[in-house]
C-alpha cells in the first residue's frame, strides 16, 4: 500500500486524481515496486472492466494518467522522486 508521502506525491502528478489512484488500488497496484512494472494497456483494460464501462479504455485523459502514474513510479524507484 502506498504511504501517505507517495500518495500525496502520486497525486501530485499532472491527471492523477483520486479515481485513477482509486481504480490502481482495486487492482492491488498500490505498490511503488507492482506499479513500476505494470503494462498500461492491462491497466486500462481492467479498468473499464471494473468499471463496466469502456471509457477507461478509450480515453486519451486516462491513458495519459495511467502513464503518468507508472512513470512516476518508475521514477520513484530509480530514486529520482523524494521518498
Amino acid at each position: 500500500m502506498f504511504t501517505l508521502e507517495e500518495t500525496q506525491s502520486l497525486l501530485a502528478e499532472k491527471g492523477i486524481g483520486k479515481t485513477v489512484l482509486q481504480r490502481l488500488q482495486q487492482m492491488s497496484l498500490d505498490d511503488v515496486a507492482k506499479l513500476a512494472v505494470a503494462d498500461a494497456a492491462d491497466i486500462l483494460e481492467q479498468s473499464a472492466a471494473l468499471t463496466g464501462s469502456t471509457c477507461w479504455k478509450n480515453s486519451p485523459q486516462a491513458k495519459a494518467a495511467v502513464v503518468a502514474a507508472i512513470a512516476w513510479a518508475v521514477n520513484r524507484q530509480k530514486g529520482y522522486l523524494k521518498t
